[in-house]
């Protein structure tokens, strides 16, 4: 076999094993769908902030929040806990003996995560339209793909990149769900942000994506000029970049002792 279809293989697997458990995939796709219906229903109307615009539902503003936050759950979350998990059980070490290259194993994760995440974006978007009236020109399409596609990809190389630095499955949970978070609260996930907080998290993978969907991507209320927000993505690409490297330089295949 061809090194993509040994590729395509491993993604196959991943999806199988995904869906095998079809508790958890149900929860993953329907808590973003609940979080979003609490968050509108705890506003009730439009609100008129300068943060917003005037006028301007919230509903408007939550849609690529909410998405934001499903993808890097699916992406960074997933990604960092199955690959320490694999690698503590000793998963990792066996499939490295194998004839699939190393990077097809861990493609076939992030492949599974992105695939996840992709379904994801289109279940929280159409619920959107649906449910609530939310404004996305057909035109925006292909802008908010690679935007939602960069994010995913660069949140699971961030996710691969702190699964280095969890020494055991049991610290697993808590030392993702903390830079998991703090990225969700101060990006501007729940509400609104300007001022210092939005400066602080302009330097974060997250607010990038919220920022190039919104302010200036498909779902802004404006609706004027290009949908191609080039400096949020180009946040995003270095975040993956470096997340990248130092999962190059860190990863380990054999599970920790001591």
């Amino acid at each position: 076999m061809s090194d993509i279809a040994l590729l395509g293989s491993q993604v196959r697997y991943e999806q199988k094993s995904y869906w095998r458990n079809p508790l958890a995939a149900g929860f993953t796709f329907l808590f973003p769908l609940v979080l979003f219906f609490i968050l509108v229903g705890v506003t009730k109307s439009s609100t008129d902030t300068k943060d917003l615009g005037r006028g301007v539902h919230l509903a408007q503003y939550l849609t690529p929040s909410v998405l934001s936050y499903a993808v890097m759950s699916a992406c960074f979350m997933s990604v960092a806990m199955t690959l320490v998990r694999q690698r503590e059980s000793g998963v990792l070490k066996r499939m490295r003996g194998t004839p699939v290259p190393s990077w097809a194993v861990i493609g076939g994760i992030i492949g599974n995560a992105v695939i996840v995440a992709t379904a994801l974006s289109l279940v929280s978007i159409v619920f959107a339209i649906t449910a609530y009236g939310v404004s996305f020109p057909a035109a925006d399409i292909l802008p908010t793909v690679v935007t939602i596609a960069l994010a995913a990809v660069a949140f699971c190389a961030l996710g691969v990149a702190v699964s280095t630095l969890i020494p055991n499955v049991d610290s697993g949970p808590a030392i993702v769900n903390v830079p998991y978070f703090l990225l969700v609260f101060i990006s501007g996930t729940y509400f609104p942000i300007s001022g210092t907080m939005a400066h602080i998290a302009a330097w974060l993978p997250l607010r990038p994506f919220i920022v190039a969907l919104y302010y200036h991507g498909a779902f802004s209320p404006l609706n004027s000029g290009s949908a191609w927000s080039w400096h949020q993505l180009g946040s995003l690409l270095l975040w993956g970049i470096g997340s990248t490297i130092f999962a190059a330089r860190h990863f380990k295949w054999t599970p920790r002792r001591g």
